[in-house]
This record gives C-alpha cells, sequence and structure tokens, in this order.
C-alpha cells in the first residue's frame, strides 16, 4: 500500500453501516444457535477450521517454539505431523485422533486444557479423510487482487467495496437498508473524518446542496480540514505509545508534541505512505535528512523511559530496544514479537532469534538507556514551530548583515593586520588568547603561582557557574609530575560529590560530570592513552550541554582524543551547582595535584576544534607574526587572527591609510570607519547572543541518531539482559520475502522491506 487510503476507502456508504452491523450480529447468534448441530464444513480448509483448534489446545506443546515442546512432535509442520501422528485419508490409523478421542484420561490429549468438543474432534476426522491439506497461514503470503463479485442488482454499487457487500448481501437473501437521511450523513462522515460532529451551518449547506456532487463535495472540504490530520493522528498516536511523560513512578514530563505535529501534517498533506514509515523509522539516515524528517524518528523514542536514580543503563537500554522492536512489529507486522523475547513463539513462527535481528537494527542510537528526570533525554533536536521558524529567520538575517558589514571592512582589517604584525618585536610579552565567552582566566604565568607541591591548590571562587547543566569549555597547560592528580575541578565536599572534575588518573585524563550522587547521576570518560609525564601539554574538555557521554569532547596537545566510557547516567538536568569553589589543583578528595598548571581558562561555550587548536598553539603572538602568512599552521592563524580581531583592529584598521598631513575632512572619515567597524564587531557579538538567547526557547524533540560504529547484538538468553548468547546480526525472518539486495542493513532498509511490494503483511495490518 503506497499512499495513504483514499476517501472512497474511508467513506463507504453510510447508508450500509448498519445494515452490515446488523448483519454480523446476526449471523454470529445463527451461529451461536447452530453450534451444537456439528455444522461441518463440506470441505475443511486447515487454516479457517483446522488451525484455530491446534493453535488453541496443541500448539503450546507440540507447535513451533522448541521450548517446553513435548515428545519432540510438532503439529504446525506438515512433514513432522505426517511422519508421526497423521495419515492422510485415514482418520482411523492416525494418532492424533486416537488420542485426542480416548477414554484414558492418561493419554488423552490435550493434557493441559479440556478435551476437544465434539465439533473439533468431527472437523480433524474430516479434514484428515479429504488428505489432511496444510496450507501456509493466509496472511504471509502475498496478497492478490480479488475481482469484484458479481451481483443481481449492478444498479447499487457505487465502488468496488460496495460489490462485497452486496455479494455476501444477496448470499444470505438480505437487502441493504435504505441510504441514511442526510442530516445523519453529514453527521456521521463529520465525526469519521474529524473526531466532531458537523456545526449547525454545515449541516444547513449541505442540505440545501442538491447538486449529484453534493455528498462528494461535503467529503472533499472535510479531507481538505485540519481536522482531519488530527482526527487520523490520533489513532497513530495510540499505535505509537505517545505520552507527554515517561511512565514510569513519578511519571516525569517530556515534550514530543513537535513529532505529533508531524504527524497530523502527514495526513493533511497526504504524505505517502511509504514516506509516511520511512520516515518515521529511519528519517535521519536518508540522504541530507531534512529537520522534518528527523522530527519524524520521534515515533521510535515514544517509549517508557526509566530516570530513577540508580538505574541501570544497560538494563534500561535493553527495554527500550526491545519496546521499538515489538512496537514495530505490532504496527507494520501485527506480530507479538514481545512473545518471543525469552524464547520461540508459542504459536507464530517467529524464532527467539528473529526477534533479535529485529532488535539489532534499532541497537545503534546514540542515547543513553536511563533518561532524564525531566524534559526530553537526549539525542534530541531543536524543533522550532513555523511561527518560530520565521522568528529565527530574522534572528539569522540580523546575524547575517552584521557579518556583512565586518566583511566590507576585511581588505583593511588583512591590510592592518599585516603592518602590525611588521611592527610587533620577538620578543613581545603579547601571549594572545580568545576572549569572547571567556568567563574565568587564571595566568599563573610566574613559578611562584604555578608550581603545585602535591598540597598547595588556587581557590577560584564561585564566580563561573559553569557545570553539568551548561555547555563548556576548560583548558590549561599542564606539567605533571606525579601520573594522578586534579587539574581544575568544582564538586561538592560530601558523599555525592556533585560538580564537575577534570583530572590526571594513572596517566589518563579524565573528565567526570555529576548531577546527583556519583555514581548514581553522573557522566565519567578517560582518555584511551594516558599523557607524557614528561614535557608540557595542553589539555581541555568540552561539553555540549546535552546530558549525554556524546557531547563531552577531551583534547591534548590541541587535538580530539578517544575516550573510554567509565559511566553514563546523567541526572536531573535542573540541580544546581555545589556551593564550593572552583579549585585549581585540588579536587573533593585529599588528592592534590604535582607539578604546574598555567593559563588556566574557562568559557560558556564548546570551542571548535580549531578554537582549540588555536589556545593550544605554544607560539606567542610575536613569534607567530615573524612567519609569513603564507606557512602559518591552521592553529597559528587562527591565534593571531582571532588575537587582532578582539584586540587590535579597531585601534588601527585605519591608520595604515595614513600618509603625510591629513585634512579635518579625513580625520573625521577615520573616525567614522573606526565607529562603524565597532559598532558592526558589537552588532555581530550581540546577533549571536540574541540568536542563542532565542534558540534556548525553542521546542525539541527526542530523535535518533545512528552510533558511528554499530553496536553488536546477542541473543538474551531467557530474555535477560544479563546473559548475553549468540551473536546476530540485523535481518528480517526466513519465513517472510527477504530484504531488497541492495537495502541498508540498517533501519532504513528495515523501513524499505517493510514497504516493498513483496511483502505480505503491511498492506493487510494498516488498511485493517
Amino acid at each position: 500500500m503506497r499512499r495513504f487510503l483514499p476517501a472512497t476507502v474511508f467513506v463507504w456508504r453510510v447508508g450500509v453501516v448498519s445494515t452490515l452491523v446488523l448483519f454480523c450480529v446476526t449471523s454470529s447468534a445463527l451461529r451461536a444457535q447452530t453450534a451444537s448441530d456439528s455444522d461441518i464444513p463440506e470441505t475443511v480448509r486447515f487454516n479457517r477450521d483446522v488451525r484455530p483448534i491446534l493453535s488453541d489446545k496443541c500448539f503450546a506443546c507440540h507447535g513451533p517454539s522448541a521450548t517446553g515442546r513435548r515428545a519432540n512432535l510438532r503439529l504446525d509442520d506438515e512433514v513432522a505431523a505426517k511422519a508421526k501422528v497423521i495419515v492422510p485419508g485415514d482418520p482411523d490409523h492416525s494418532l492424533v485422533i486416537q488420542r485426542v478421542t480416548t477414554t484414558d484420561t492418561r493419554r488423552r490429549m490435550p493434557r493441559q486444557s479440556e478435551a476437544l468438543s465434539e465439533r473439533d474432534v468431527k472437523i480433524l476426522t474430516r479434514w484428515i479423510e479429504q488428505g489432511a491439506q496444510y496450507e501456509p497461514w493466509w496472511s504471509f503470503t502475498a496478497p492478490v487482487r480479488a475481482e469484484p463479485p458479481k451481483v443481481t442488482d449492478a444498479s447499487w454499487p457505487k465502488n468496488e467495496i460496495d460489490h462485497f457487500i452486496l455479494n455476501r448481501l444477496e448470499k444470505e437473501g438480505l437487502r441493504p437498508s435504505p441510504e441514511a437521511d442526510r442530516t445523519t450523513l453529514i453527521r456521521r462522515v463529520t465525526l469519521d473524518l474529524t473526531g466532531l460532529p458537523p456545526t449547525p451551518p454545515e449541516v444547513d449547506a449541505f442540505l440545501a446542496d442538491t447538486s449529484p456532487g453534493a455528498y462528494e463535495k461535503m467529503v472533499d472540504r472535510l479531507l481538505a480540514s485540519p481536522r482531519y490530520g488530527e482526527r487520523m493522528a490520533a489513532t497513530w498516536m495510540a499505535v505509537a505509545r505517545y505520552a507527554d511523560t515517561i511512565g514510569y513512578q513519578a511519571d516525569y514530563s517530556r515534550d514530543m508534541h513537535r513529532w505529533r505535529d508531524w504527524v497530523i501534517g502527514a495526513y493533511n498533506r497526504n504524505l505517502p505512505f511509504d514516506q509516511f514509515t520511512i520516515e518515521q523509522l529511519a528519517g535521519d539516515l536518508l540522504p541530507n535528512a531534512t529537520q522534518d524528517q528527523i522530527t519524524a524518528t520521534g515515533f521510535n523514542r515514544l517509549h517508557r523511559l526509566m530516570a530513577e536514580t540508580g538505574s541501570n543503563p544497560d538494563e534500561y537500554w535493553v527495554e527500550n530496544i526491545l519496546d521499538r522492536t515489538t512496537t514495530m512489529g505490532t504496527a507494520w507486522l501485527g506480530l507479538t514479537l514481545g512473545c518471543a523475547r525469552c524464547h520461540d513463539h508459542k504459536y507464530d513462527p517467529i524464532a527467539q532469534k528473529e526477534v533479535y535481528q529485529f532488535y539489532s537494527f534499532f541497537n545503534n542510537n546514540t542515547e543513553s538507556g536511563v533518561g532524564l528526570k525531566g524534559g526530553n533525554s537526549p539525542p534530541v533536536i531543536v524543533a522550532p514551530m513555523p511561527e518560530q521558524q520565521a522568528r529565527l529567520r530574522e534572528f539569522e538575517d540580523k546575524l547575517t548583515a552584521a557579518e556583512g558589514q565586518v566583511a566590507e571592512f576585511r581588505p583593511q582589517i588583512e591590510k592592518a593586520q599585516r603592518a602590525w604584525e611588521q611592527s610587533l618585536e620577538n620578543g613581545s610579552p603579547v601571549v594572545g588568547a580568545m576572549s569572547d565567552n571567556l568567563v574565568a582566566y587564571f595566568p599563573l604565568s610566574s613559578q611562584a603561582d604555578n608550581q603545585f607541591d602535591g598540597m598547595r591548590f588556587v581557590d577560584g571562587g564561585t564566580t563561573s557557574r559553569l557545570g553539568p547543566k551548561n555547555a563548556f569549555t576548560m583548558a590549561a597547560w599542564i606539567e605533571p609530575d606525579s601520573p594522578s592528580g586534579p587539574i581544575l575541578t568544582r564538586t561538592s565536599m560530601d558523599a555525592k560529590q556533585r560538580g564537575y572534575q577534570f583530572m590526571l588518573k594513572d596517566g589518563k585524563l579524565e573528565l567526570n560530570l555529576a548531577t546527583g550522587y556519583w555514581m548514581d547521576e553522573a557522566i565519567h570518560v578517560e582518555t584511551k592513552e594516558p599523557v607524557a609525564l614528561s614535557g608540557r601539554h595542553h589539555v581541555a574538555a568540552t561539553y555540549d550541554g546535552s546530558y549525554q557521554v556524546w557531547g563531552v569532547r577531551i583534547y591534548v596537545d590541541g587535538k580530539p582524543v578517544p575516550l573510554n566510557l567509565l559511566f553514563n547516567a546523567m541526572g536531573y538536568p535542573s540541580l544546581e551547582l555545589p556551593a564550593d569553589p572552583l579549585r585549581i589543583g585540588a579536587g573533593g578528595s585529599p588528592d592534590r595535584f604535582s607539578g604546574s598548571i598555567s593559563d588556566v581558562r574557562l568559557y560558556d561555550v564548546p570551542l571548535s576544534p580549531a578554537e582549540i587548536a588555536a589556545l593550544a598553539e605554544p607560539a606567542t603572538i610575536a613569534e607567530i607574526a615573524a612567519i609569513d602568512p603564507t606557512k602559518r599552521t591552521d592553529a597559528q592563524a587562527g591565534k593571531i587572527d582571532a588575537y587582532f580581531l578582539e584586540n587590535q583592529a579597531i585601534g588601527l584598521v585605519d591608520r595604515v591609510r595614513r600618509t603625510g598631513r591629513q585634512s579635518q575632512q579625513r580625520r573625521r572619515q577615520r573616525g567614522t570607519a573606526k565607529a562603524t567597524l565597532e559598532r558592526s564587531l558589537a552588532a555581530v557579538k550581540d546577533a549571536r547572543r540574541e540568536k542563542q538567547a532565542f534558540e534556548d526557547t525553542l521546542p525539541t524533540v527526542m530523535v535518533m541518531q545512528e552510533l558511528p560504529e554499530p553496536r553488536q547484538a546477542h541473543i538474551l538468553l531467557r530474555g535477560n539482559w544479563e546473559t548475553p548468547g549468540e551473536k546476530v546480526d540485523p535481518g528480517t525472518p526466513s519465513w517472510l520475502p527477504p530484504m531488497p539486495a541492495n537495502a541498508p542493513r540498517n533501519r532504513l532498509g528495515l523501513a524499505q522491506w517493510l514497504m516493498d511490494p513483496s511483502n505480505p503483511l503491511t498492506a493487510r495490518v494498516v488498511v485493517n
């Protein structure tokens, strides 16, 4: 099924509905009355007549599941059953009939439930007499388009569905009910398509419209209404287990309304159903994925999310992935995959391994198994509303205009910078580093200040508000004498040790961020390789404020280094920093740093890799100035360019144009140009701050984001997260059509497989 169903499918002839319901009720009553007559079909069919009996009474012990199977007998498998207990054409010599009819209670089957009814026994007997023909389960075979049946009253049907309805009615000797009156019609169809009753003016307008296409025009109007998308989305949201809380214990709030808005919009713009599926399961994996396509993947993040202090992230990682797996199975395949979490399915041909093959598709998200106690848990994206998008474009335009004004001065700035560089002497004391967003600076430039003997430390005060709930950068030059010791910390002095610690431990750099107890609500990472104890090194750590380990970076000598994950369970986002001060060379324990620490800098933004490289450049500004601009490294160029723009450009940008005596008018022009550049640079900073402040108010939505390297999935023995078994890779069940050969083995490939025309389940499940 490639597109959302058209109006003719959703809106049948409303006058037929009452007849159809009455017919179903009447037929059920007739069947109940005649059940005692043992009305056996003339031709017994396996799927219709036999499989329900075996499924209810036999498959628990003799079905698809190897777990608990008795006598090594499978009645769901034709070859196995006919080899042991079924003799086609000969029920008297078929052991299955003997065992369900014996009066010996020790031998009678089934043992775990009531004996088969007389009718059930007669159905099995007649089926064996007729050859015991098995059939593949009808829903696992590709659907074939049926020709509309012939009907006697060819004038009644208005579409193909009407032929099927009328054909059955005629077989039963019934006639359709009269078409409902027009007031009832508009009420029914309006409720069906919008979930709301029609307004009095809408009823009056429909009653007054006597044109032949009045009903169709009314339906078109309803389909064009925003309420249509809301009505359709309500059902899909139930399938997707939508909720604005996390679903456990205190049931903290979260906000997924931007995903809900996406679903409503998808219905209202009649998004093709294959895209509806692909974008929700794997929109982030599409080439050049848009914000809307990534927002759609919030479908996969609507599960319950444990946030209790002390919860094991590994345990709830498994619960989250299994939830996504079973939801996908329900929504698109109509399969109870969760029943095969611990063992092979008892009634369907779903092996436990196949569940974990599906599981493997969802096993690569960058989330933590444990969520935040309030708010959206990463990974998230900013998802502004349409009106907010317009406002954001205004901020972006303002920033672009301000940057354009500075760009007009670029030739003068570069010329002034070259002249300034030539005026510097090699021994100039200018060190230079970025000052934008710098919230704390401790030069510790003298030996008396920067030497730490394993006992002393520097109290940095409490003015800098950096911490686990804020993005930040911390950087310093160190020359350690010992493999362990705190570099920069701000942590409480109690058992919680709440706050942050940037330290050396056994030669490796370690960053710890704790919002609650040290080992309950925290992130701990360390560098894979130790820092050399010999020599001076620049070390830096950045954090993007995401409450996730993926937002942490550590740099050594200006280069990002690989990290080991020690713990990842950041907790409640609203906790404030401890009252304890920033400490240089000390932490929450008696440990102290031994060696030198200097040029300590703290920023309230995560600096970029290029900016970190510039900070870590050991050459002074004067030394860089002495290097030919074409031969400078990126770090050297970044360092001197940033320093000049921040500290020298405004005063020098016009000086290079002075030659001889200057007229008063020229001096005024220089003054005007200087003021313009100063205003332009200030405007860029202001525009960036305003844009960032506005972006901080925008709604977010939890989404999917693939890990750089796939995680290996395993069969979980008895479904227990602590007992991984055989390794499994992404895959689909052997009894369904294979994935397309060119489909990637990830969520995108899974979505493409679900939408492949050869898949027998998706269309059936969605239509039903």
